[in-house]
């Protein structure tokens, strides 16, 4: 006998539809999975032989074939453990009557017939929403606030099997999820860190507030304990509350890693993700034998922050280069090419060199010329054109420490951030982005133009500091930036004075390379 049940897999973020057919027929006993299925699938024959003989049920002692189509699509992990036992049951004749057509559904099974929580539900329900709007979603109680978040599914806890068989026999229904009346239209700032815990570093706060305000890149540099790690953990407290559209892009791919909480599914804060020095090209771009997003994508919306830049494997920095472009990262294996979103800010500390001493006013540097020269050029020059801001962030002098010397706090500078940012939503209303960053090279024609006096001081400046075209387009998005901070609807000479103060650097510690 044939049955067939609904469910769903997930490829990078999407998800699509699997019919999980079941035949059963006269033969020697064998239980088989194909439909081009991964080993954690093939391991569903055990779990979903000890669930159906511990709720009470009969295991079919024939042949089971179970066919996941589409067969050309490569299907992991362990949420095909409820379709298949229910299909089982159903082409036994053990269900009272047929799954229905639009029910969908997602679980592990324990041994005992319970289910367990699964990776990726938002996805899931989001790809029914899309394709099938009048579908039932059915999920593990621990998912169940996770699917509530797309309210327009109707969705369905179930707690085991027997469940499910109380449900086909009418014996019972199944239970509802309701949407979650706290769903926030914007999301909140999740950082208790605040700007006015640094003291002095005017120039690196500027520096990250036009950061926050345009999505740039940064790098900061300067000797132990100048504060480089403090500054770059309080950007988020500056950046504007992710909106409904960001809260749900972020969680989708939290939710498809497996890292959400069930108890509060939401990711409404903006992601701060800052992965060890050791961490290989897999965990930070993303991929690995089963394709997983990496830092940058867990980023998304947020900041990576990469602490001690040079100590990272070459690799994971060359990588980088493509998702600063496109904001988006692929990956591609034998059974599927999956994209991933990598819209993060970048924010980079290093030292200036191996003991972090060099051009220190207190204390020498021990480093030879050829050891700095080796350390710096562990940053390539592609990499380093991708950082819109570089600054230089010195040793903090005792004055600076006095408690007398208030710091501007969070609140005030993100207040600035969000009017600008109001300003750029304006500028590109009728273009697929928001952000001074993002502008393409014909929009920086268009925005960013210069009064003579600007103009000479940028033709100036890119002869003298041997500014690549890309650089040049990166001091005008910065200075458009910059413009939008002091309510400006055009680039002022000193603005463009300004952005050129953050290319220095290159000039400083790397032209001798």
């Amino acid at each position: 006998m044939l049955a067939i049940v609904n469910s769903l897999v997930l490829q990078g973020i999407e998800a699509h539809t699997v019919k999980v057919e079941v035949d059963i027929h006269n033969g020697l006993p064998s239980f088989d999975i194909v439909g081009l299925a991964s080993q954690s699938v093939k391991e569903a024959k055990e779990r979903v032989r000890a669930a159906i003989k511990n709720t009470g049920l009969e295991f079919p002692l024939q042949r089971i074939t179970v066919n996941l189509a589409p067969a050309d699509i490569k299907k992991e992990g362990s949420h095909f453990d409820l379709p298949i036992a229910v299909g089982i049951l159903a082409a036994s004749g053990q269900l009272g009557s047929t799954v229905p057509g639009n029910f969908y559904l997602v679980g592990e099974l324990s041994l005992e017939g319970t289910l367990r929580e699964v990776p990726g539900v938002l996805p899931m329900a989001l790809e029914l929403l899309d394709k099938q709007p009048e579908a039932h979603l059915v999920v593990p109680p621990e998912n169940a606030k996770e699917a509530a978040l797309v309210e327009e599914i109707r969705s369905f806890r179930l707690t085991s099997l027997q469940e499910f068989l109380s449900f086909t026999n009418g014996e019972g229904g199944l239970t509802p999820v309701g949407p979650l009346a706290d769903l926030p239209k914007e999301g909140v700032s999740g950082e208790t860190l605040d700007f006015s815990d640094v003291k002095g570093q005017e120039t690196a706060k500027r520096a990250l507030e036009i950061c926050a305000a345009g999505y740039h890149n940064v790098l900061l540099i300067g000797p132990p304990g100048s504060g480089k790690t403090m500054l770059a953990r309080r950007l988020p407290s500056i950046l504007p509350d992710m909106d409904r559209a960001e809260i749900l892009e972020t969680t989708r791919i939290y939710s498809a890693a497996g890292l959400l909480n069930p108890e509060d599914p939401l990711i409404t804060s903006r992601p701060f993700r800052a992965p060890h020095k050791n961490a290989s090209a897999a965990s930070i771009i993303g991929g690995g034998r089963v394709p997983r997003p990496g830092e940058i994508s867990l980023a998304q919306n947020g900041v990576l922050f990469m602490d001690e830049l040079p100590e990272f494997n070459r690799d994971v920095l060359e990588a980088l280069r493509q998702p600063l472009e496109d904001r988006i990262v692929t990956v591609a294996r034998a059974q599927a090419t999956i994209t991933y979103p990598a819209n993060f800010l970048l924010v980079g500390s290093m030292n200036p060199c191996p003991c972090g001493y060099f051009g220190d006013k207190v204390r020498d540097c021990r480093c030879t010329p050829h050891q700095i020269s080796k350390y710096l050029s562990r940053i390539s020059g592609p990499l380093l054109d991708r950082t819109d801001l570089h600054v230089e962030v010195p040793r903090i002098q005792y004055e600076q420490l006095e408690p007398e010397s208030a710091a501007e706090n969070s609140w005030a500078i993100k207040e600035r951030v969000a009017r600008a940012r109001e300003i750029q939503m304006k500028r590109f209303a009728e273009l697929p982005y928001n952000f001074n960053s993002h502008m393409r090279p014909r929009d920086i024609r268009r925005f960013c133009r210069l009064n003579e006096e600007g103009e000479s001081l940028l033709k100036t400046a890119f002869q003298a500091l041997g500014l690549s075209a890309r650089a040049h387009d990166r001091i005008l998005k910065v200075a458009r930036t910059i413009a939008d901070l002091d309510n400006e609807p055009s680039i002022q000479t000193r603005h463009i004075a300004e952005a050129l103060q953050y290319r220095s650097l290159d000039r400083k510690y790397w032209s001798g390379l």
